[in-house]
């Protein structure tokens, strides 16, 4: 997945926005807010795409078994978050539904109230 796949992909679901909370480099989507995923641009054009996504503590434990590809989040909760490197052995499929994951954690975690605006916009 290039970043133009992932921007799409991201800004694709609902409520989603794009911030640089951090610096110019480091990309962040959020939902209600809330990070849900984020990437370094800069490790993109250098040809070393990671992406951080939140995860659901027992499942990140199984994934970074089952994947040399993910590992602990790179500067995040190590519980909660895991860094994806992209093009290794991690498929796009198997990315798209880490991201959706990530996104589902985060939207259930927001009020019913924000849930709601988010799904009638």
């Amino acid at each position: 997945m290039d970043i133009q796949q992932l921007y799409e992909f991201c800004l694709s679901k609902k409520g989603v926005t794009e911030h640089f909370p951090f610096d110019e480099d480091t990309l962040v989507f959020k939902v209600g807010g809330k990070m849900f995923s984020l990437t370094s641009l800069k490790e993109f054009e250098n040809g070393n795409p990671s992406l951080n996504l939140k995860c659901d503590p027992e499942k990140a434990i199984e994934l970074r078994a089952e994947y040399e590809a993910i590992r602990p989040g790179y500067h995040m909760s190590k519980v909660h978050w895991n860094t994806i490197d992209l093009n290794k052995d991690v498929s796009n499929k198997m990315l798209a539904e880490l991201i959706n994951h990530s996104y589902d954690l985060v939207f259930k975690s927001l009020t019913k109230k924000n849930q709601n605006e988010i799904n009638e916009s």
